[in-house]
């Protein structure tokens, strides 16, 4: 497994229920096509599964 995880929005949160909208803030996702760099870890890969429709991960 990476150490790292590249996250890039891809899909809009617009008309997406509240709880996803959070979840791609606490991400650190505002804007599409913007992308973070974070430690990947359990609780990470979790966040990420519950808006798997709307990002793009990439290993680093």
């Amino acid at each position: 497994m990476a150490n790292q995880l590249e996250i890039t929005l891809t899909r809009s949160v617009i008309g997406r229920a509240e709880t996803q909208k959070r979840t791609v803030k606490a991400l650190g996702l505002n804007k599409l096509n913007q992308s973070v760099v974070r430690e990947d870890t359990p609780a990470v890969r979790g966040i990420i599964s519950k808006v798997s429709h709307l990002v793009t991960v990439k290993e680093l």
